[in-house]
């Protein structure tokens, strides 16, 4: 008997972590849908297929969804990437933006499972990665609003988890560190107020943020923990993946008092 390869989405593949999700495992044999707003403009990915669709527009989500189960009856595996940055003091950044960032990194993974859960289930199997943050795990300094977003889709995560398990369809989450993606030319800073009561602590705290992008690991790394998760029975609910340091803070932040935890923050992005 022949195993049918697996047939796995991927939003947010036109780059960075996405970008080696998809290509890793159409190099793996599985058909992989990788999802842009605009793939005109990307270029063309040798191991999947780029199809169209904004998680902020629930028409293109349904028109590629429906259009993969035409072509073949079911999706094993939806990963969902999509996501932005957002930076800034919380009391300088727009409702507007706030509203934004939420949209997407939060309500866009939920208008993916709006869409594909019912074929999971009609499947009796499935598995969802949601793609978090190690920066989900802590409030960061003018990082709050971003971290909030992942933080909040990790603990939707654990409700989904327990909701979906009657029907043989599993999720849990990957909270990378640092990589070396293009998040940082995509995020959205808050103006930087020269006279404002938060500079130059701010102004310090985006190059630092930046320079940790650019020094990132290789985004290869997470898509290699995909692979392994997507091979596992019992996936576990989270999993992180970064440097030992960044994997490290997660524990430290349980393990010390709050005060301490938050002086130690304090003094690495002073």
């Amino acid at each position: 008997m022949t195993h049918q390869p697996l047939v796995v989405l991927v939003t947010g593949a036109s780059s960075g972590i996405g970008q080696s999700i998809s290509t890793y495992l159409g190099q793996k044999g599985c058909l992989v849908y990788g999802t842009a707003r605009n793939p005109e403009a990307c270029s063309h990915p040798e191991h999947y297929t780029l199809l169209a669709l904004d998680v902020q527009q629930s028409s293109t989500i349904d028109s590629t969804v429906n259009h993969i189960i035409a072509l073949h009856g079911r999706i094993d595996v939806l990963i969902n990437n999509a996501g932005v940055g957002i930076t800034g003091p919380v009391e300088y950044t727009p409702l507007v933006e706030i509203d934004k960032v939420f949209d997407i990194n939060l309500k866009g993974p939920i208008r993916m499972l709006h869409a594909v859960l019912p074929h999971m289930r009609n499947q009796g199997s499935g598995l969802v990665i949601n793609i978090t943050s190690i920066a989900g795990s802590m409030g960061l300094p003018f990082r709050g609003l971003y971290s909030a977003t992942k933080s909040a889709l990790s603990l939707i995560t654990e409700s989904l988890r327990m909701e979906c398990a009657p029907f043989g369809v599993k999720l849990c989450t990957v909270a990378p560190g640092d990589y070396a993606t293009n998040i940082a030319s995509g995020r959205y800073h808050s103006p930087l107020d020269t006279s404002g009561p938060y500079h130059p602590q701010y102004d310090k705290t985006l190059e630092g943020m930046n320079a940790h992008v650019h020094q990132g690991s290789n985004p290869d790394e997470v898509a290699h923990l995909v692979w392994k998760i997507m091979q596992t029975k019992q996936p576990k609910v989270h999993y992180r993946v970064g440097k030992p340091l960044q994997k490290a803070a997660v524990w430290i932040k349980y393990i010390l008092p709050d005060t301490l935890f938050e002086r130690l923050l304090l003094k690495f992005y002073a």
